[in-house]
């Protein structure tokens, strides 16, 4: 896609935050964005911020003009989108239909594909504010991306033009494939809030400021090294601490208790797998984390 034949006319079905972010993306890349759909207010404002001057229609309407439509509804969504599409007539033969949804591979756009559409999943794995800031955020950006072999090479060069990286997921992993980018990300926002809400209660001025450096430095080591870059009483298999843990969040938080425990059992299993927590001193550990806790 580098001649300026080449070029696309996109449509953007969905202005939310993804949408609106590679919607960008592709017009600074060379394409033109014609269309765009939005309904709530909050998307119609971020389209006028980061898609200047284009047009919101209906979905129907953008796939009219469009060579490349970006679907980029919520997962749950997508399914009924594309049987509306077909069920209107909206689909020409020929253009490239391309949904963002990391739950889905591209066999949800069928009922588009036996109407003529080139389907590809292109999830790219960021999480994104709303602001001008998710369009530099692409860069380097690894994007989950599962298409029909014949259009690898069109994945592959669009991802490449808004700055990603194409990590091809097979159709059928694409749950797993989900879930973990979920449990990394969505939880590590649970567990840094509830980490922020205990030390606020501990009389911390500036929770975030504390665990910025350290939670930034586990990052970069669990990156680095997996599970060698466990640390704490649960690696060490000091059960001591961790009852004493328990016992005050028992007392202060006890849903905070509750992921303390459940994560103390995973952490020392794959500590153990690891060889850093002898069976010796897991045993009692595991006595700590099992025990239920008083009614």
């Amino acid at each position: 896609m580098d001649s300026a034949e080449s070029r696309l006319a996109v449509g953007v079905v969905g202005t939310g935050r993804v949408g609106s972010a590679l919607g960008a993306a592709l017009q600074r890349a060379g394409h033109h964005v014609v269309a765009a759909s939005g309904v709530s207010e909050e998307s119609r404002r971020r389209a006028d911020k980061l898609l200047p001057d284009v047009p919101l229609v209906p979905p129907q309407d953008v796939l009219a003009v469009a060579d490349l439509a970006l679907l980029t509804v919520p997962d749950d969504a997508l399914s009924g989108l594309v049987e509306g599409l077909v069920a209107t007539g909206s689909i020409k033969p020929g253009t490239i239909l391309a949904h963002t949804s990391g739950r889905h591979g591209y066999t949800v756009l069928d009922p588009a594909t036996r109407a003529g559409a080139l389907p590809l999943a292109l999830h790219p794995a960021m999480t994104f504010a709303g602001t001008e800031v998710d369009v530099a955020r692409l860069a380097g950006c690894s994007f989950g991306v599962t298409a029909p072999d014949p259009l690898r090479p069109i994945a592959e060069a669009l991802v490449v033009e808004m700055g990603g990286e194409p990590e091809w997921i097979e159709e059928a992993a694409r749950p797993l494939y989900h879930a973990a980018l979920a449990y990394g990300s969505n939880y590590l926002v649970t567990l840094v809030a509830q980490a922020e809400d205990l030390l606020a209660a501990a009389g911390v001025r500036q929770p975030g400021r504390m665990l910025g450096p350290l939670l930034g430095a586990a990052l970069d080591n669990a990156l680095r090294s997996g599970d060698l870059a466990l640390t704490g009483p649960v690696a060490r298999g000091d059960a001591g601490t961790v009852a004493a843990h328990l016992e005050v969040l028992a007392e202060r938080d006890p849903q905070a208790a509750r992921g303390y425990r459940a994560l103390g059992r995973l952490t020392a299993d794959r500590a153990m797998a690891s060889g850093q927590l002898s069976a010796e001193k897991a045993e009692p550990l595991l006595g700590v984390l099992n025990k239920e806790p008083d009614a």
